[in-house]
């Protein structure tokens, strides 16, 4: 995990966090590191950290949510804090804050990327040398498009002083982690207390990848199958497979999905691979014959009939509407 360093890493002395951001930044991120920190600063009776917003385009910048801060040029080996945050951005330019970073690891600094951002330092550096992690959901992408064997679904990973993470709701945790280094335990404990968090999970415990990993209201057979369908993407299992495993017939199986979701497991099973596949048409420059390979339909119009059921739009229309995106950036 971050490391800070000396001297500001003492209990009396500043620590300034450099929080980058670019339009359409992850609010909950941003939230969740200031919150984090100013709760921190109200423990102590004093204002030990500091937070500061920059942009390689300063000025106002809008969150995907709406939310607007107000940034300072990030300038290259100029007024470099004691750590330096990205808060994720989808469809963010990772050019002008890969300088900026560059600068942070030549003086020693830490960096910690979040989802979005650590999703495109991967992709950015092919030969990283260490263990590296980003949203489980873009994880998954990665995986697909391309071959990152140093990839995890950690909550987050640290190597040569850059901290890539899943972001999301588990930004407070992170941000936790990073000031436990300076901060006596039971302030910790506290601040746990006061941000509702149970328990401090440490950075390699593994991301809940499915939704059968996190529901906690349904019934187990159910979430047993469900973790099936979410595992087998690409090579769909036989229903009548699925009934077995859990000891239950097709038509119980029907039953069961029918009564507890409201829709037929075929169905359900169709609409996770429906989800994937647009996931790959969107943030991925697979081929759309790929992308049905990859998902388990047996042709590209299967796929596209899928999407159009699910979504209202074709396969084409989804790539066609991510290139018209990205012209009019």
């Amino acid at each position: 995990m971050v490391s800070l360093r000396e001297p500001h890493s003492t209990l009396s002395n500043l620590c300034v966090f450099e929080l980058f951001v670019q339009n359409g930044f992850c609010d909950m991120e941003l939230a969740s590191v200031i919150t984090t920190l100013r709760y921190a600063n109200e423990l102590r009776a004093r204002d030990q950290f500091h937070w500061r917003f920059v942009s390689d385009q300063p000025g106002l910048i809008n969150s995907a949510g709406g939310v607007s801060v107000r940034a300072d040029p990030a300038i290259p080996d100029y007024e470099m804090a004691d750590i330096m945050v990205v808060i994720g951005a989808k469809g963010g330019n990772a050019a002008p804050w890969l300088r900026r970073v560059r600068s942070m690891r030549r003086d020693g600094l830490p960096v910690v990327l979040l989802s979005d951002a650590a999703s495109c330092f991967i992709r950015e550096t092919p030969k990283i040398g260490g263990p590296v992690t980003t949203h489980w959901r873009d994880a998954v992408l990665l995986a697909e498009s391309g071959d990152y064997p140093q990839l995890t679904t950690q909550f987050a990973a640290s190597h040569a002083g850059i901290t890539t993470a899943a972001g999301g709701g588990a930004t407070a945790e992170l941000i936790l982690g990073v000031i436990a280094k300076i901060l006596p335990a039971h302030e910790i404990a506290e601040l746990c207390n006061l941000l509702l968090i149970a328990e401090l999970r440490p950075p390699e415990h593994q991301q809940p990848r499915s939704t059968a990993e996190n529901s906690q209201r349904l019934n187990p057979k159910i979430l047993q199958v469900m973790h099936m369908m979410e595992e087998n993407i690409a090579e769909p299992v036989a229903l009548v497979d699925l009934a077995e495993e859990i000891h239950l017939s097709g038509r119980q199986l029907e039953r069961l999905f029918n009564t507890e979701l409201g829709t037929s497991p075929a169905r359900f099973y169709k609409s996770l691979r429906a989800k994937r596949a647009r996931s790959l048409l969107r943030d991925t420059r697979m081929s759309i014959l790929d992308v049905a390979i990859a998902t388990g339909f047996s042709s590209t119009s299967a796929m596209s009939k899928a999407l159009r059921s699910h979504f209202g739009m074709t396969s084409s229309t989804i790539r066609a509407k991510v290139t018209d995106d990205s012209t009019a950036e």
